[in-house]
């Protein structure tokens, strides 16, 4: 078991209402150990969500936090911002299509937090050059998590995985090599680590414990051992 101490202030039943998949406060804990980001920073929280990892940015971290997701509806989002004792000096919904560019000044932030989301936008290769870094200032820091697999095998996908997933679900998911070979060609950005996160097997049992369709639909595959197949990646870049 990791040490997740900033996860750990979320009581079980917030946790389990608020995720959406693995547990993404302690793959984001464990992402931004040993983080550069400045006391006081300018965040954003690219594919927030419901914004429990958000409110984590905003509350154990002290970055003022950008909560932005197009799914989500930012008035529920700051209604449960403020249940968890933060005002909107602190944090900010932000209704908006990743895809489609964001809302913001060009340098706006200091860092960008993509957890379990980068991976339905990023998977365009003009999208972190075109889309997101004109919004990071110079030396901002990127910190992402992001599902992933082992080893890709789209061209023999193994049976256990097809119990809970669609192969075109399973488009979503790649491993560290493609990831790389997807960023790497980006001007002005340096990867700075890429690693799997430790964290993985906890965080996916966290989500398997909760009560809800989408958990007990995943059950069938990890059951299956699908879960050695699959790899959460953590990657840290730097805009130059």
């Amino acid at each position: 078991m990791n040490n997740f101490p900033k996860s750990e202030t979320f009581s079980l039943h917030t946790v389990q209402s608020k995720i959406m998949g693995p547990n993404p406060l302690k793959l984001c804990e464990e992402l931004l150990r040993g983080h550069e980001i400045p006391q006081g920073a300018v965040v954003l929280d690219l594919g927030s969500g419901t914004g429990i990892t958000s409110c984590l940015l905003a509350r154990e971290y002290g970055f003022a936090t950008y909560a932005v997701d197009l799914w989500s509806d930012p008035g529920e989002n700051m209604r449960f911002f403020e249940e968890m004792g933060l005002s909107n000096r602190q944090i900010c919904p932000v209704k908006a299509d990743a895809s489609q560019g964001l809302p913001f000044a060009t340098e706006f932030f200091d860092a960008v937090i993509s957890i379990d989301a980068y991976n339905y936008f990023g998977r365009d290769s003009a999208y972190l050059g075109e889309k997101l870094l004109p919004h990071v200032k110079r030396s901002g820091l990127l910190y992402f998590a992001i599902p992933g697999m082992v080893r890709d095998c789209h061209d023999d996908l193994p049976p256990e995985l097809l119990l809970s997933w669609t192969p075109e679900q399973l488009e979503y998911m790649h491993d560290m090599d493609w990831w790389r070979a997807m960023i790497e060609p980006t001007c002005g950005v340096r990867i700075e680590r890429m690693a799997p996160l430790t964290c993985h097997d906890e965080a996916w049992a966290d989500w398997l414990a909760c009560d809800n369709e989408y958990a007990a639909g995943d059950r069938a595959s990890m059951e299956a051992g699908a879960g050695r197949l699959l790899n959460s990646i953590g990657i840290v870049l730097r805009r130059l």
